[in-house]
């Protein structure tokens, strides 16, 4: 991934596992991987796995497994999934605590067809073709259950929704409810 080189392996046949999207923050030294075993069978499985660079190595810190599922036509940002795991590097990190160590947090992003890339606090993302991504990003143990800001904009670079870190719909939503209500 951060050669440019597709996730994808080549010697995996995607009937079997289909590498959906990948993200590394290389300033936070961590990252997301989403992959789908089984993609097209009814017992498809979503993976989720965390990474994490410590001492010039990327190394698995944790993840998830779930039923896979895709949402319907999304109008502009779909969050879907988000999680977490706590940092391996801040273990080694003396004295140790669970309650200061880093936490790497992740979501799988669902973006409409007109959004052309999205701000993860001050990162761009540019959306990808099938407009489903996962992305990455660390923050203090103490502030887990909190996600940073996601700013979509469309093809013409204006921002077309937002979503902050405590709010639960983004503004162009909270703005078509109340333009029907």
């Amino acid at each position: 991934m951060l050669e440019g080189a597709l996730p994808q392996p080549s010697w995996v046949p995607r009937r079997v596992l289909t590498v959906v999207s990948a993200d590394v923050d290389i300033t936070a030294g961590v990252g997301a991987l989403w992959v789908v075993w089984r993609p097209k069978s009814a017992r498809a499985r979503e993976h989720i796995l965390l990474l994490e660079r410590h001492e010039g190595q990327w190394r698995y810190v944790g993840g998830s497994i779930a039923p896979a599922d895709a949402p319907d036509d999304v109008d502009v940002i779909d969050v879907r999934t988000g999680g977490g795991a706590l940092s391996l590097t801040g273990r080694h990190a003396l004295p140790y605590s669970g309650t200061t160590a880093p936490w790497i947090g992740c979501a799988v992003i669902h973006l409409g067809r007109e959004v052309s890339h999205l701000l993860i606090d001050n990162r761009r993302i540019d959306a990808p073709d099938q407009h489903k991504l996962i992305v990455a990003w660390m923050t203090s143990h103490a502030v887990r259950e909190i996600r940073p800001l996601f700013v979509v904009f469309g093809r013409d670079g204006t921002e077309l929704s937002r979503l902050g870190p405590h709010d639960s719909l983004d503004t162009h939503t909270w703005a078509r409810l109340k333009e029907e209500g």
